[in-house]
């Protein structure tokens, strides 16, 4: 006996989220050609089998409606990944911004002490011309407006290097220029410290990831009580059946084929699998919601560490300010000294110094101040500058 068979099968599957059944719509059309040498018959046809068929899971969970949930976990859960990095991309491109600003400020403070070495040295210039100071003194203020020179050239280079930088980060073009203007005023923002933790418990991502990492666990305890698990399986199907020598014939004298079945999956003895495996992913949630209250705390003890250093750099900002303003005053009283003769090269370049310092330790006092800032909206998710809420997923479910 020789046969040659030629077939398709065209399906269409719905499942059904309420009771996880799943609804099927089949169609197999296929060619058939026998030869038997018995008979010394050859039979050639064509057939055509449709059928609905219903399968319904019995006594079991549904796992349509767990599979739906667990992609929704999973998409939020790629979300709220998404607008984490949307918060460190801002702290980063924050945190070079003004780095930047530091070395523009830095240039500024060492073009400006390069400036009074100038004049330093002019005056002693004239004086030594004039016979009035020791020429040692002119070899001081060499030396002086040397250093002062290499100072400001050297900030200068960082100044473009920081600038490079930011144009990488930033995505600008390393050939364009920029000018960094920044807001650098601290204004005082009051801060309460309960409404900013109350704050970061409601909106931290992270706290909404952890009760994910909880609902994920959950549903591995669903998935693990159905190990070996009594259940069962209704399937219905009708359909029609028909066959013929001529294609348009097929259903001429048809079959109709309706079946009913009911299977029953009955566990006996797994050696303790099931229970083994239940326990170690109970352990698994226990982990999680731990972990939950771990991320609680962090989150309170970062926001209330937040709040004393902004309170401090207040403070600081203030002292650093008066300590300009000091050695200000202290530098121009000093260089009326060195003008008249009374203070050497060496003892002006070191107020000169001491103003310098306390410059760039003003501005770096404002720019922890502003940066502590921005870490407290991050922490919180609230903007305590413009007083409004910060939402950076908004932007990705549109």
């Amino acid at each position: 006996t020789r046969t040659t068979e030629s077939y398709g099968v065209f399906t269409v599957s719905q499942p059904i989220v309420f009771t996880d059944a799943v609804a099927s719509l089949t169609n197999r059309f296929g060619y058939t050609d026998s030869y038997s040498e018995f008979t010394d018959r050859t039979t050639k046809g064509f057939s055509n089998r449709l059928s609905l068929n219903l399968n319904q899971p019995l006594f079991t969970y549904n796992r349509t409606k767990l599979q739906l949930k667990e992609l929704e976990l999973a998409l939020e859960n790629a979300r709220l990944n998404y607008a984490i990095q949307l918060l460190s991309l801002e702290k980063g491109v924050t945190q070079a911004f003004y780095y930047v600003y530091q070395q523009q400020q830095s240039m500024e403070i060492a073009r400006e002490a390069y400036q009074n070495m100038q004049q330093s040295h002019e005056v002693i210039k004239n004086k030594v011309d004039a016979g009035i100071s020791a020429r040692e003194e002119m070899f001081q203020a060499e030396l002086n407006l040397a250093s002062s020179k290499s100072e400001y050239e050297n900030s200068q280079v960082s100044f473009e290097n920081a600038k490079d930088d930011f144009k990488i980060i930033i995505g600008m073009s390393l050939y364009d220029d920029f000018i960094v203007l920044p807001n650098i005023d601290v204004d005082t923002v009051n801060i309460d410290v309960a409404f900013a933790i109350d704050q970061g418990l409601k909106n931290r991502m992270e706290l909404r990831q952890s009760e994910i990492n909880i609902e994920s666990a959950q549903f591995d305890l669903i998935q693990t009580k159905a190990l070996n698990e009594f259940k069962g399986n209704l399937g219905l199907s009708i359909g029609l059946f028909g066959d013929n020598e001529k294609f348009g014939n097929v259903y001429e004298s048809p079959t109709d084929n309706e079946s009913v079945s009911v299977s029953f999956s009955i566990p006996l003895w797994d050696w303790g699998e099931r229970k083994s495996r239940i326990k170690a992913t109970e352990a698994n949630i226990e982990s999680a919601n731990i972990s939950y209250l771990e991320e609680q705390n962090d989150i309170i003890l970062s926001i209330r560490q937040v709040y004393r250093n902004l309170l401090n750099l207040r403070n600081q900002i203030e002292i650093a300010r008066q300590n300009v303003k000091n050695a200000e005053m202290t530098y121009d009283l000093n260089l009326e000294k060195y003008k008249n003769g009374d203070l050497t090269g060496m003892d002006l370049n070191i107020y000169q110094n001491q103003l310098s310092e306390k410059q760039l330790s003003y501005t770096n006092s404002l720019i922890s101040y502003k940066l502590e800032l921005l870490n407290l909206k991050i922490q919180t998710l609230y903007d305590f500058e413009k007083k409004e809420p910060v939402t950076p997923v908004q932007s990705i479910r549109k």
